[in-house]
This record gives structure tokens, C-alpha cells and sequence, in this order.
């Protein structure tokens, strides 16, 4: 590795700044893995211990067991998920039913509610004053059943959405020449459709699995006596203090990440395939029968996540379900024990707070790695950074931030049990996917804007914010809403980092839950589906006004090529 001489650097501003921006990456990423790695190899007292933590963990059967049911809910959910979202996807883009706009947003209700409201829900329709369990159906949902349920909700959305995708690509060329040839529809499904997606369903399979198997909030309200790993990581360190045994756990967290994120990178590698320029739309034949099928199969799904809705709306607005089901708006008179409004209004800070440093960090960033004059080495650095987040759990972040930054000797200790430190939990665990939308809108621009600034020595700083700002406006909007719909929802991220101080709405929900006051869970509920809604109805206002201006008014568009259009004309 060539020395980076302090000359060299004080020469190029842009090297300065990428180093200060991969220093700050460094410290908020490796440092506390780093710390986590490290506590799970020591004793309580700070004495090296080898491999001992992690034999005691495994001869302990309460604690080995764990590992079993997580890998049985986790399975489960990966297959039934990615079933599911296969065929919902199948549903919107290879059929030619009705409302697919509105199937579509219906399917991402789960994304706009923590996991513990899931569970919530389902003990609202399961449990045992349930409406369902009232008409003489009792799931037995404590334990495993209402696990799995639960996480097939979680990860039915990311499965459609990786397959809305994939299904959306087709050269109608292939199925053209299997009806040539008199091919039935089966035959077409299994060898044209399937293989065309065969790399998404390994990935799904492999992505739901994860998520399922470092879920919290899910086994916190629904587990009871069937222990997961993630719920035993919050009793080791929430419960016992046991803080190294609670490293060992988040280590064993990373297993199935770690090997996603590998199964991810070598699928992506492959899947090269694209679709060629002479490729033709695909068109969709009338097909009763098959639009029957996926018809019902959508409004199945569909009357079932509004359900896990429409249940809370029961809850927060009855004085005492089931027995008394009269009006009320008590439940949104929250006891400030377990949170009160404040933590509502915390959340609302924490996420503006996370999309608006966030943002501005992944874009700025992503533009020094794909157009900054930055030197190789740390724009390669930056990649691999970049990619690290994709592999780790939000509790494994939370863990390792709390080892790291609870150090008293740490200059950081300042911003511990502060929002900051939330902020920027929320930034590492949600930051691969916005670096990889930046990324790929900054890959998209015309090279020549950059050295048509710099023939007119404009200075980098006003291209940047005249030219390539303006033109990825629509890709900064995006991973402003990414940032900010995730941090509202997050729970394993913060739960171990929040402080009575600064309670957010996702962990007071576990707290009402805790304490029995189920309705004015409900009731927060609502409130963090209210503002996630209005947040993306803003964003699709936003983004169809400007899909509007490019097609009406493209001069709006070229706002930057004016810019340098100006500048030029001013010096001739």
C-alpha cells in the first residue's frame, strides 16, 4: 500500500474530506464490532477466557435450545414469506387482475409499523379474548405458532418487492415462441418464468431468513416460553447484566447475516443476464381462470393486512376490549410511566434527525466513491465499508455501540443515552440500501458535467450543489423517506441504547405491552402508521410532481446544465 504523504493530502481537499468522512465510518462501524468481538472472549472481570463463553452457552440447554427454535421459526418464515410474496408478485405484474395499485400499497402496510405491532395485532385476533379465538378458533398463538405468523408478516413485503421486481423484466419474445410451439402454461412457468427468477428466490429465501432470525420484536410479545436467540441477547443483557454472554449471543447473530450477505453477492455476481435491446414487452393474455386464482390469492392477503389494521383501530378507540366496547379516546392519554406522547414526538426527532445526517452523509459519500477525484485507495475503502452494514442485525449494532461508546476512557461516552447516539445506530443499521440508490442515481450522470465545471474552474463544491444535486433530487428524496420509515419502526436497533431520558415510540410500545396496557399500545400504533402514511404520501406527491415537470417542462430538469451553460457564456 502506497504512504499517503500529509502534502499530497492538504493539496486535494477532496481527499481530506473522504478521509475524515472514512475515519467517522471506522469509528461508528469497526470499533464497535471490534468491542463487540472482543467482550464475547473475556471474562466478566476483563480476563481473556478463549472459547469458554461460548461453551457454557452451549452446554446450557435453556440457552442451546434457542438456537433450535430460532432456526425452525426462521425457516419456516423463509419459505412461507417468499412463497407468499412470489405469488402476490405473480398477481401484480403477470396477470391481468384489477386494483393492482392498490394491492400494491396494501402490501407495504408491515413496513409501516414496528415488529412488536405485528404480534400485537395477532393478540388482538388470537390471543385468548381474541375476535377470532371468540368464534371457536384457538391457534394456541404463544410460542412458536404466533412467531412464525408473525414473521411471515414481516417478511411478506421484502419478498413481494424483490419479486415485483424480478417479474417485471420479461422478453415477451420467449413466451411468444413457446405458444409457437404449443407449450402449456405450466411448461412456460417452469422453464421460462422460474429460471428467470431462480437467483431472486435464493436471495429471498436467504433475506427472510435473516430478518426472521434477528427479529425482536416479535418473540418479545409472542415468544412466552419458546426462547429465540434475540430475545435471549435482551434477557442476558437487559435482564442479567450478563454482558458477555450477551456478546456471545449477538456473535452467533452474525452466522446467518454474514451468510446471506455472501449468498447476495454471489447471486448478484451472476445474475447478469438483463434483458437484451431487442427484448419485447411482455403482453398478458385474458386467462379467467389463472386471474380467478391470483385474484382471490391477493384479496386473501390483502383482507388479512388490513385486519392486522383494523384491529388496532378496535383497540385504541374501545374504553375496555373485549368488555366494554364503547367509544373512547382515553387510550391516546398516554401514562408517562411507559413512555407518554414525548416518545412519540422522541421518534418523530430521532428519524428527522437520522434521514437528514443520513442522507447527507450516504449521498455526499457515494458521490466521492463514484465521482469525487478522490485517490483509488479510498474510494475502494469506502466500497467495502459501504457494503458492511448489509451483514449486520440492528441488535448486534445496538450491542456493539453499547460496548463501544459506554466506555468511560471513550472521548465519544459524551453522546451516550443521548439521541445522537440513536441517530447514529439508525444510520449503520439502514445505510447499504440508500448508499446502493445513491450509487447507482450518481452512475447515471454524464461525466462531462464535472469536467465542464472544472475547464471553467468552477469549484466543486457549486457543481455539486447546482448540477448533481438538482439531477438525482429524486434518488436524495428516496433514501430521505428510507431512513425516515425505518428509524419510526426500528426496535432492535435501539433496544439497548435508548434512555429513560429519551424513550422512542417502538420501545414504548414493548413497554405498554409489557404492562398490560395493550389499548394504548394500539393507540401508539396508530400514531406511527399516521405519520409513516402522511410521510410517504408527501414523498409520491413529491415524486409525481416531478415525473410531471420532467415530462412538461424538462428546462426545470436541466436546472444544472443551465447553470453551466451560464457560466460559460459569462466567460466568452
Amino acid at each position: 500500500m502506497k504512504k499517503i504523504s500529509v502534502q499530497k493530502l492538504h493539496g486535494n481537499p477532496a481527499d481530506i474530506l473522504m478521509l475524515c468522512m472514512t475515519l467517522a465510518f471506522v469509528v461508528v462501524l469497526l470499533c464497535p464490532l471490534a468491542a463487540l468481538f472482543s467482550k464475547a472472549f473475556l471474562t466478566a472481570s476483563g480476563e481473556f477466557a478463549g472459547l469458554e463463553n461460548y461453551i457454557r452457552y452451549f452446554s446450557t440447554p435453556a440457552l442451546s435450545v434457542s438456537i433450535q427454535n430460532t432456526m425452525v421459526v426462521s425457516c419456516g418464515s423463509a419459505v412461507l414469506g417468499t412463497l407468499l410474496g412470489f405469488l402476490y408478485a405473480y398477481g401484480l405484474t403477470r396477470t391481468g387482475i384489477k386494483g393492482k395499485t392498490f394491492f400494491r400499497y396494501v402490501a407495504m402496510i408491515p413496513l409501516f409499523l414496528p415488529t412488536v405491532v405485528h404480534g400485537l395485532s395477532l393478540v388482538y385476533l388470537f390471543g385468548k379474548q381474541g375476535i377470532i379465538t371468540g368464534l371457536g378458533w384457538d391457534i394456541g398463538l404463544y410460542g412458536k405458532t404466533g412467531i412464525l405468523l408473525s414473521e411471515v408478516i414481516y417478511t411478506f413485503p421484502q419478498s413481494f418487492l424483490m419479486f415485483s421486481i424480478a417479474l417485471n423484466y420479461a422478453d415477451g419474445r420467449l413466451y411468444e415462441a413457446a405458444d409457437s410451439m404449443g407449450c402449456s402454461s405450466l411448461k412456460k412457468f417452469t422453464h421460462i418464468t422460474l429460471p428467470s427468477v431462480r437467483y431472486t428466490l435464493i436471495n429471498s429465501l436467504f433475506v427472510c431468513f435473516t430478518l426472521a432470525f434477528t427479529d425482536f420484536g416479535a418473540p418479545k410479545v409472542l415468544g412466552g416460553n419458546y426462547n429465540v436467540l434475540a430475545t435471549d441477547i435482551y434477557k442476558q443483557v437487559a435482564g442479567q447484566f450478563n454482558m458477555n454472554m450477551g456478546a456471545v449471543v449477538g456473535t452467533l447473530l452474525l452466522i446467518p447475516a454474514v451468510i446471506s450477505f455472501g449468498v447476495d453477492r454471489v447471486t448478484s455476481g451472476k445474475d447478469k443476464e438483463g434483458i437484451s435491446s431487442k427484448a419485447q414487452t411482455l403482453k398478458i393474455k385474458k386467462g379467467r381462470v389463472r386471474d380467478g386464482f391470483f385474484y382471490l390469492i391477493c384479496i386473501a392477503i390483502t383482507l388479512c393486512l388490513l385486519s392486522l389494521v383494523g384491529v388496532l383501530f378496535v383497540g385504541a378507540f374501545t374504553k375496555y376490549y373485549p368488555y366494554d366496547m364503547s367509544f373512547t379516546l382515553e387510550n391516546f392519554r398516554f401514562n408517562p410511566s411507559t413512555g407518554g406522547i414525548q416518545s412519540y414526538l422522541n421518534s418523530i426527532e430521532m428519524s428527522f434527525l437520522t434521514a437528514v445526517l443520513g442522507t447527507l452523509f450516504t449521498f455526499l459519500y457515494a458521490y466521492f466513491i463514484e465521482r469525487g477525484k478522490c485517490r483509488g485507495i479510498f474510494k475502494n475503502t469506502g466500497k467495502i465499508l459501504s457494503s458492511l452494514p448489509l451483514a449486520l442485525p440492528g441488535m448486534v449494532i445496538g450491542l456493539g455501540f453499547i460496548f463501544f461508546f459506554n466506555q468511560k476512557n471513550n472521548p465519544l461516552h459524551v453522546i451516550y443515552g443521548t439521541v445522537m447516539i440513536l441517530v447514529l445506530a439508525n444510520m449503520v443499521h439502514f445505510y447499504s440500501v440508500p448508499f446502493v440508490t445513491a450509487s447507482s442515481a450518481l452512475k447515471k450522470l454524464d461525466k462531462e458535467y464535472e469536467n465542464v465545471a472544472d475547464s471553467l474552474k468552477i469549484p466543486g463544491w457549486k457543481t455539486f450543489c447546482k448540477v448533481v444535486v438538482p439531477l438525482s433530487l429524486s434518488a436524495v428524496l428516496e433514501i430521505f423517506m428510507y431512513y425516515f420509515m425505518n428509524s419510526m419502526v426500528t426496535v432492535s436497533a435501539v433496544v439497548f441504547l435508548y434512555s429513560a431520558r429519551f424513550k422512542v415510540a417502538s420501545i414504548a410500545i414493548t413497554h405498554m405491552e409489557e404492562a398490560g396496557d395493550i389499548a394504548q399500545a394500539a393507540a401508539m400504533s396508530l400514531l406511527i402508521l399516521l405519520i409513516n402514511v402522511v410521510a410517504r404520501g408527501i414523498y409520491e406527491i413529491c415524486r409525481r410532481q416531478r415525473s410531471r415537470e420532467r415530462r412538461t417542462c424538462p428546462q426545470k430538469e436541466k436546472a444544472g446544465i443551465h447553470f453551466l451553460k451560464g457560466r460559460v457564456q459569462s466567460t466568452m
